[in-house]
C-alpha cells in the first residue's frame, strides 16, 4: 500500500520547522548574544519582523569583521553583504584608503574643541563635487535634515513644510508623520506617525503624494505659508519611481513662489551619480542633506547649499583688516562631535577618491546592477514567480505585484519574507526589501547572489510558499 499524500499545510510546517532548526544552529551565537543581552539592550532589531511563527529566528545577525563585498559573524559565516551600512559602504568594507586615512589620523589624538584643520579643505572639496555654494557638518542624517529645514524657515520666515509619502528623513518628530486619511477635505494634513510624537510638532507638516502632479497644486494653494518643500528624490522603497517631469515643475513652482527647495540626498548623494540625485534630474536644489557615503564609515552629516540659507549658520561673509561684519541675522545651530576629527579625515579621503574617479565609478556600479536586476528579473519572468525588483542605479528594491505576496496570508507562514532568511541561510546578507551594490561586488558575488535566489525560490514552491 502507498502512503497517503501530505496535506500542503504539513509539508510547509515541515518546511518551516526545518529551516528554523538550521538556520538557528548556524547562526547560535547571535542568537545567544542577542537573548542574553535582551535584558539591558533596548534594540529595534532584536524584534524587527517579529512573528509567532518564526519566533525562534527573530534575531539580527551580529558581525564580526567585514573586508570587500564581504562580512563574517560571530558565527564564522560568510556572507556576501547586500545591506552595505544601509548605503554608507559604496567601496566596500574596509577600503585601503579610508582605513589608511583614519590610521594616521588616530596617531595624532582625536582633538575635540579646537577647530578640525581638515574641515576647510573639506567643505571646498565637497563644494567643487556638489556645485553647492557653502557647506557645514553635523553628525548624523537626522540632524541634518533638522537643520535644513531651521534654516528654510529662518530664511523665508515661514513656517509650513511639504513632504512626500513613503519618504524617509531621519528619526526626529518633525518628520516622523504620515497623511491624515480620515481628513475629509484634502486628506494631506499630517498626524504622527507613532506613538509618543506630539501632534503639535507636526501640525506645520503637509503630506503629499510623490510624483502625482496634484500634489502641485496643493503646494501652490499653501505656498504663502510653504517654508520648504523636503523630498527624498529616490525613495528606498520605491526606487524604481523617478518622477523628472514632476521634479521640474516642482523646481519651477518652488523657486516663483518662494519656497525652499530640499533634496534629502542621503542615499543617492555620491552614489547614482557624482553629483547625485540632483545631477541625475538635472535639478539645483537650495539647500541638500547628505550622510553615508561621504563618511566613509564614521558619523557624518551634512547641510550643504546657496548662501542665501547657509549664511543662517554663521552670519555670511566678512573678512579682516576692514570694517566688515557679519550682516545675515543667525539661527542656532551647534553640536559637541561636528567635524569629528576622524569624520574628517574620512571624508576628506573619499572625496579625493571620488575626484579621481570622475562619473566612471558610478556609472561602472549603476550599469552592473543594471544587469544583476534584470537577470533576476528575467527569472521571474520566465517561471512565472510573483516578485519583481525596480532599481535607480545601485540602490534596489522589490516592488508589489497585483497579485502578489511572497507568501499568502492563508498560509502559515502569514506574510513572512520566507526568501530573505533563506538567502542569510545561504550566505547572502540582506534584508527585507532589497539592499545595495558596492564597487567591491563582482560578477562571481552576482552569480552567487542569483543562485541562491533560485534556490530559494525552488524550495519555497516546493512546499507550497510560493505559486
Amino acid at each position: 500500500m502507498t502512503s497517503p499524500p501530505v496535506s500542503p499545510e504539513i509539508l510547509q510546517q515541515r518546511h518551516l520547522e526545518t529551516l528554523i532548526a538550521r538556520y538557528s544552529q548556524r547562526t547560535k551565537t547571535s542568537k545567544q548574544m542577542t537573548q542574553t543581552y535582551r535584558p539591558v539592550l533596548a534594540d529595534v532589531r532584536g524584534s524587527a519582523g517579529f512573528h509567532s511563527v518564526i519566533k525562534e529566528i527573530v534575531y539580527p545577525i551580529i558581525g564580526h569583521r567585514a573586508s570587500g563585498s564581504k562580512m563574517w559573524d560571530v558565527d564564522g559565516n560568510e556572507y556576501i553583504d547586500l545591506v552595505m551600512g544601509f548605503g554608507v559602504n559604496l567601496f566596500g568594507h574596509n577600503p585601503p584608503f579610508i582605513k589608511e586615512a583614519l590610521a594616521k589620523r588616530l596617531e595624532q589624538g582625536i582633538h575635540i574643541g579646537p577647530q578640525s584643520d581638515l574641515a576647510g579643505e573639506v567643505a571646498e572639496l565637497f563644494s567643487e563635487l556638489t556645485g553647492m555654494e557653502r557647506v557645514t557638518f553635523s553628525n548624523t542624517g537626522t540632524e541634518a535634515v533638522m537643520t535644513a529645514l531651521r534654516l528654510a524657515r529662518a530664511a523665508t520666515g515661514r513656517h509650513k513644510i511639504a513632504l512626500f509619502s513613503n519618504s524617509y528623513h531621519g528619526h526626529f518628530d518633525g518628520t516622523l508623520v504620515k497623511a491624515n486619511t480620515t481628513d475629509e477635505n484634502q486628506n494631506f494634513h499630517a498626524i504622527p506617525s507613532f506613538p509618543g510624537v506630539s501632534p503639535n510638532s507636526v501640525k506645520d507638516v503637509i503630506v503629499l503624494d510623490y510624483g502625482n502632479f496634484q500634489a502641485l497644486e496643493i503646494i501652490k494653494a499653501n505656498a504663502d505659508e510653504l517654508a520648504a518643500v523636503l523630498i527624498e528624490p529616490i525613495q528606498n522603497d520605491r526606487p524604481g519611481l523617478q518622477p523628472r517631469e514632476f521634479l521640474h515643475q516642482l523646481r519651477q513652482l518652488t523657486q516663483s513662489s518662494g519656497i525652499t527647495l530640499i533634496f534629502d540626498e542621503m542615499l543617492t548623494g555620491f552614489r547614482i551619480h557624482l553629483g547625485g540625485a540632483q545631477a541625475w534630474f538635472g535639478i539645483e536644489a537650495d539647500i541638500a542633506t547628505y550622510g553615508k557615503i561621504v563618511g566613509g564609515g564614521m558619523p557624518i552629516g551634512v547641510i550643504a547649499g546657496k548662501a542665501a540659507y547657509m549664511d543662517k549658520i554663521d552670519g555670511g561673509m566678512w573678512q579682516y583688516g576692514d570694517s566688515s561684519s557679519p550682516q545675515v541675522e543667525k539661527t542656532f545651530f551647534a553640536g559637541t562631535y561636528c567635524k569629528h576629527p576622524l569624520a574628517m579625515a574620512a571624508a576628506k579621503a573619499v572625496l579625493e577618491y571620488l575626484k579621481s574617479q570622475g562619473t566612471t565609478l558610478q556609472e561602472r556600479l549603476n550599469e552592473k546592477t543594471n544587469q544583476f536586476i534584470n537577470t533576476l528579473n528575467n527569472y521571474f519572468e520566465e517561471e512565472g514567480v510573483s516578485i519583481a525588483l525596480a532599481n535607480c542605479g545601485s540602490i534596489f528594491n522589490s516592488v508589489p505585484l497585483d497579485n502578489a505576496d511572497v507568501l499568502d496570508n492563508s498560509h502559515p507562514g502569514g506574510d513572512i519574507d520566507l526568501i530573505y532568511y533563506h538567502l542569510i541561510d545561504k550566505g547572502i546578507f540582506i534584508l527585507p526589501g532589497g539592499g545595495l551594490m558596492s564597487t567591491a561586488h563582482t560578477n562571481e558575488d552576482c552569480d552567487r547572489v542569483i543562485q541562491a535566489v533560485k534556490d530559494s525560490v525552488q524550495e519555497l514552491r516546493e512546499v507550497g510558499f510560493l505559486p
